[in-house]
């Protein structure tokens, strides 16, 4: 090459884009897990959407359980359900799957539609892969927004403590299926550094 400084150049712009290249693939890949310090503790960030199917040969959720009222209740007051749905990065089930939530699910009110939850979610993706959070709590779905609360977790979320804020993305009537949106806030007992 005659003249130098267009080779230097041009190879300073192809280690560039390639470094963009590089940190938008990383970026898309962690997308939906965030890690930052808030105050001296590590909190964790996630967000996906849980796809829940109660009906069909590919069903994820099933009734084990049914009070003596359940049939005459408006608010199926006493169906104990079991699940384990697929997590995944974005809405459509085809999305890259990060986890699986599984646990059950309680129907607790005489007047309303509302569950007492006991959730896992196993991670099986990410720097946090064979970690689980455990969510509980009252979840209401007629409402646009509800809150749960993280009562602990193992491996990377051992002591863990936080909240998940979550709702109703999406509902099929016809095959029963719903995607289901969580932002989960983790903080654990490891101190930033």
């Amino acid at each position: 090459m005659k003249n130098p400084t267009i080779g230097i150049l041009l190879t300073i712009t192809c280690l560039l884009i390639a470094t963009a290249t590089a940190t938008a693939a990383a970026a898309n890949e962690t997308a939906w897990l965030q890690t930052f310090c808030r105050g001296n503790k590590f909190t964790t960030k996630l967000h996906f959407y849980v796809h829940d199917i109660r009906a069909g040969p590919n069903a994820t959720l099933f009734t084990v359980a049914n009070a003596s009222i359940t049939a005459a209740s408006p608010t199926g007051f006493g169906r104990v359900n079991v699940f384990d749905d697929r997590i995944t990065v974005s809405p459509d089930i085809a999305s890259e799957e990060v986890g699986r939530a599984q646990g059950t699910t309680a129907s607790v009110d005489l007047a309303v539609t509302a569950f007492s939850m006991n959730l896992n979610f196993f991670l099986t993706s990410g720097k946090f892969n064979g970690s689980t959070v455990t969510v509980v709590g009252r979840n209401q779905f007629a409402d646009a927004q509800r809150e749960l609360s993280v009562a602990g977790g193992a491996g990377a979320f051992r002591e863990a403590r936080g909240y998940a804020i979550t709702s109703s993305y999406s509902f099929e009537a016809a095959t029963n299926y719903s995607v289901i949106e969580y932002t989960v806030y983790v903080k654990t007992s490891r101190k930033c550094s």
